[in-house]
């Protein structure tokens, strides 16, 4: 009995022993419960931290995206005073063409200068319209400045090239100036007078009264011919068919003398007369082209009719042609 009370006694010594042993490797819960709080508080610490910064980043990009639209918002007061200058500016250019063209009118030997000052001075002063309104009643600041142009220019870019090709041409027919509001220029199968120059087209008028409007992008990319380039006077050419046999010199004789007896004539550059065979339904004629400069453009027609009717009456009443060879 007593050699079994003293084995439970060993093997309760030994439990207690291995028990102390394995505290000692692992702490107690307490320990470990203490860490984990102090872990938990440094986190929420984190936490915190973080909800801070991202609050303050959050006001910063609230504060950064109401910025544009307090700007957007455009006073009546502005709205008014730009509609105001709106009318005004174009009151004055309507009012400044309309005196250049009487002026025009007036004078023959400043006619197509004084016409050709008339798109400069638009554009110059719808230039002036535009920096008034933008410095001055809007006033905004440069970042915004810098947006609206860049994004009109993206938009214009995409939208309308054939437009801006147009607006590039009417700038460089401004500058480069290869005619001028009063001449008269031949395009394709157009033939007149300009009476205007835009930033996306020109306008001449025909003999037959006609206007057309022509792209600038087209006058940029073929040829044309000016027949007075910013002079008043121009050479006109009146084209006779004559017997083959006739003298041409009392032709030329009489064809000189047409010409100066008119009183479109400008004497002050030279008359020529010119001769050329030509075949015209299978019979040969002799082709006269009376030469001459008109003293006003405006009367370009007016003058080759009236040389055309001197020269055919002469030749008829000198007996020179039959009146039944005229076709």
């Amino acid at each position: 009995m007593l050699k079994r009370n003293l084995k439970i006694y060993c093997f309760l010594l030994l439990s207690f022993g291995i028990t102390i042993q394995v505290y000692a490797q692992n702490p107690p819960d307490a320990v470990q419960t203490k860490d984990s709080l102090s872990l938990i508080i440094s986190k929420l610490d984190t936490l915190q931290k973080e909800a801070e910064e991202s609050k303050s980043k959050n006001e910063l990009l609230q504060k950064k995206l109401e910025v544009p639209q307090v700007h957007l918002v455009i006073p009546f007061a502005k709205i008014f005073w730009t509609i105001v200058f709106l009318i005004i500016t174009f009151l004055i250019i309507k009012i400044i063409r309309k005196v250049l063209e009487s002026w025009a009118e007036k004078s023959t030997t400043h006619r197509v200068s004084i016409k050709s000052t008339i798109p400069i001075v638009r554009l110059i002063f719808w230039i002036i319209f535009a920096v008034v309104v933008v410095t001055e009643i809007f006033d905004p600041p440069e970042e915004t400045i810098f947006a609206f142009f860049a994004s009109v220019g993206v938009a214009v870019g995409f939208a309308s090239q054939d437009i801006l090709k147009n607006i590039f041409g009417g700038i460089v027919i401004l500058m480069d100036r290869p005619f001028l509001v009063g001449d008269k220029i031949e395009v394709g199968s157009f033939y007149g007078e300009v009476i205007g120059i835009g930033l996306r087209s020109t306008r001449i008028v025909t003999a037959d009264d006609s206007i057309v409007s022509i792209p600038n992008g087209e006058l940029m990319n073929q040829s044309l011919s000016n027949s007075n380039a910013g002079e008043s006077n121009c050479q006109v050419v009146a084209e006779l068919y004559l017997p083959i046999a006739i003298d041409t010199e009392k032709v030329r004789s009489i064809a000189t003398e047409a010409a100066k007896v008119s009183r479109f004539i400008y004497l002050d550059k030279p008359i020529a007369v010119l001769f050329f065979n030509e075949v015209k339904e299978r019979r040969s004629y002799l082709k006269m082209r009376l030469k001459a400069y008109v003293m006003d453009i405006r009367y370009e027609f007016v003058f080759k009719s009236d040389m055309t009717e001197i020269v055919m009456r002469e030749l008829i009443s000198q007996e020179i042609i039959d009146p039944k060879e005229v076709n």
